[in-house]
Order: structure tokens, then C-alpha cells, then sequence
């Protein structure tokens, strides 16, 4: 629940909205450590409950200031700022053109056990000023 308390201010989402972001986002779903083939993420009233209460105590401050202190140990550091997409931009992987070669700034990519050719891109959204880049 701590985890997803950091997601929440780090991305800015609401309760509704981190409980979605859990079901959408793997990476997120790996930093809490959740599995949704053996457990749901959390909904967003237990969200809500659990956020209550580390205001109500006034902790959030002294958590964030405990993770950003290991986490900056470690070299890490974490904000407020953007979230990041990759999408696989398909391609004809056929060589019947006027070279007969493929284009070779296209690779070959795997997304779950389905495997593509083409590029990726990496999209980025500012979480507060929803610019994007």
C-alpha cells in the first residue's frame, strides 16, 4: 500500500486513478508487486482509506523524505514528471521491394509472446503540465 501511496503522488493520480494505472500499467504493477493472477489491486477505496491515514498522522513527508534519501544513496532519483510509453510502430518485414532488403532502421521486437517488426517509440507525458514528449 506504500508503494502505491508513492505512485500516486509521483504520477498525481487520483484514488480511481491509480487503481486503474495498477490494471494498465505493468511496471507499475511491478513496483507494488502485485500479481493479478494471484491477487486484484487494491480498489480505490482502500487506496483512499490507506492515504487517509498517512495524512491523518502527517507522515507523508518524513516517508518521502526516508525513500529520497536511500533512493538517492543508490543514485536514484525520483519526482513528480513524466509518464513514459513505449509503442511498436509496425512495419512491412517483407524484402519484396527495389533493394529486396528491409528497411534497416527496423528491428524485430517481442510485446507478451506476440513478436513484431518496426520501430518503437517512447512517448512521455508530463503528469502535471500534460505536455507531452
Amino acid at each position: 500500500m506504500l508503494r502505491i501511496y508513492f505512485l500516486q503522488v509521483w504520477f498525481n493520480l487520483s484514488d480511481p486513478g491509480v487503481e486503474d494505472a495498477l490494471y494498465d500499467s505493468a511496471a507499475m504493477r511491478a513496483l507494488v508487486d502485485i500479481d493479478l493472477g494471484r491477487e486484484p489491486a487494491p480498489d480505490e477505496t482502500t487506496i483512499c482509506k490507506f492515504r487517509h491515514l498517512i495524512e491523518a498522522n502527517s507522515l507523508g513527508e518524513m516517508l518521502f523524505e526516508a525513500v529520497n534519501a536511500h533512493l538517492s544513496a543508490k543514485g536514484i532519483k525520483v519526482g513528480t514528471g513524466s509518464i513514459m510509453d513505449a509503442t511498436i510502430i509496425t512495419a512491412p518485414s517483407s524484402i519484396k521491394n527495389e533493394d529486396a532488403k528491409r528497411d534497416p532502421e527496423m528491428h524485430q521486437t517481442k510485446k507478451g509472446n506476440q513478436w513484431y517488426f518496426g520501430l518503437k517509440t517512447h512517448i512521455g507525458v508530463d503528469s502535471k503540465a500534460k505536455i507531452v514528449h
